[in-house]
């Protein structure tokens, strides 16, 4: 598994190596089977905070909610506005500030990815039972608060 990120040789830990491999995978994955929907990981977080607001989100607001840096904001949207899926529009009140709303459209394609999104998680993880899933959770957990 391990010679799949090309960390085979490098002074790594293995379980650092399994790790990375498998984070490598599994982000592989999902992004295949979402790209049938024309939609990135990434592209689906803004897609859900935007519905999640229920309001249109200042673009720095939206950077921060996916730490994304706000160079890399703009050209996404750019992206996700040609293919109809959001809009951005003036504040009333601030014209320099720029709000993204997500269209129809975006809400549409927002659904059938969610579910393919869903698809994926329950078939990567079928192979783990419930208390071996919680344990995992819990593990990797103190890996990320140590």
């Amino acid at each position: 598994m391990n010679e799949i990120c090309g960390l085979e040789d490098v002074g790594f830990d293995p379980l650092v190596r399994t790790l990375l491999g498998v984070a490598q995978r599994l982000e592989s994955r999902v992004e295949s089977a979402l790209a049938a929907s024309g939609l990135s990981l990434t592209k689906l977080g803004i897609l859900h905070h935007l519905i999640q607001a229920g309001e249109p989100l200042p673009l720095s607001g939206l950077a921060d909610r996916i730490s994304c840096v706000k160079s890399n904001i703009t050209q996404l949207m750019d992206r996700l506005e040609a293919d109809g899926l959001v809009v951005r529009t003036s504040h009333a009140s601030d014209r320099r500030s720029i709000r993204a709303s997500i269209t129809a459209e975006g809400r549409l394609r927002y659904t059938a990815a969610a579910k393919v999104l869903e698809e994926q998680e329950r078939a990567l993880l079928k192979c783990l039972p419930e208390a071996n899933r919680r344990k995992l959770g819990r593990l990797l957990d103190q890996l990320c608060h140590e």
